[in-house]
């Protein structure tokens, strides 16, 4: 709640291992703030919020990822003056174990767990089809390129509950048909996908499950077919016409 206004109201929903999950709904239904909420931006004034049986309410954002959930944002949230390879490594930080000891005295153990950090990185560029750009500064790709490497910032994390808020968001329709496709095989790889976003035809056709938040509360859950044939989504959000590509 923020002053009187709550935000997130009675909610909840789960996620099933390896499900594609859309949350959806109109600007301001508070689907950014469950986001908060599940990562540890924000904390929640009541409810609670389980992972793999753990309760992971209230753990700061470090720990959450640390449990294996990570996330992109509305906006490009990447290392402008770094390279695109280096911003990748920088997002791999959950999985370094090495202590500031091996760090600073660049000890065998440290050089091993930095070769590897760099293969990943590499692999994971090559899977989102930027390996070819790993040596230009972030600040310097299509903006579309910049979508595609906060999810390969997020995948250096080795994530297995992955978070994208509107990662579709300014692309053209090739591009996000592109994205629509790694995404999918994102999903292959194990990782369950918990997606905001806006393009309905992504949505539609790409979720395993989709819910609905109407000013904080759960108006509709299930399939994409349910969906978009219930009256009170195509009332306050879809629309009367609405029709999926």
């Amino acid at each position: 709640a923020f002053g009187g206004l709550k935000a997130v109201d009675s909610l909840s929903f789960h996620l099933n291992q390896g499900e594609i999950v859309s949350l959806i709904g109109p600007n301001g239904a508070g689907k950014t703030t469950t986001f908060n909420l599940i990562t540890g931006f924000l904390r929640p004034n009541q409810g609670r919020l389980v992972f793999k049986e753990k309760e992971i309410t209230n753990l700061p954002p470090n720990k959450i990822a640390q449990q294996g959930i990570t996330r992109t944002f509305q906006k490009t949230n990447i290392f402008p003056n770094v390279t695109v390879l280096d911003c990748v490594i920088m997002g791999g930080y959950r999985r370094v174990r090495e202590s500031l000891f091996d760090i600073f005295l660049q000890t065998q153990s440290f050089k091993k767990a930095e070769k590897n950090s760099r293969d990943q990185a590499g692999n994971i560029l090559e899977f989102l089809g930027l390996q070819k750009k790993q040596d230009v500064l972030a600040k310097n790709l299509a903006y579309g390129e910049q979508r595609l490497l906060e999810i390969a910032i997020g995948l250096a994390a080795d994530p297995e509950l992955l978070l994208l808020d509107e990662p579709v968001a300014g692309m053209n329709p090739r591009e996000s048909e592109q994205a629509m496709s790694l995404i999918a095989e994102i999903r292959q790889k194990g990782i369950t996908i918990l997606l905001v976003e806006h393009n309905m035809d992504v949505v539609m056709n790409i979720s395993d499950r989709i819910v609905v938040l109407d000013h904080g509360r759960k108006i509709a859950e299930g399939e994409p077919g349910q969906v978009q044939e219930d009256e009170k989504v195509l009332e306050a959000y879809l629309g009367k016409g609405f029709v999926c590509a």
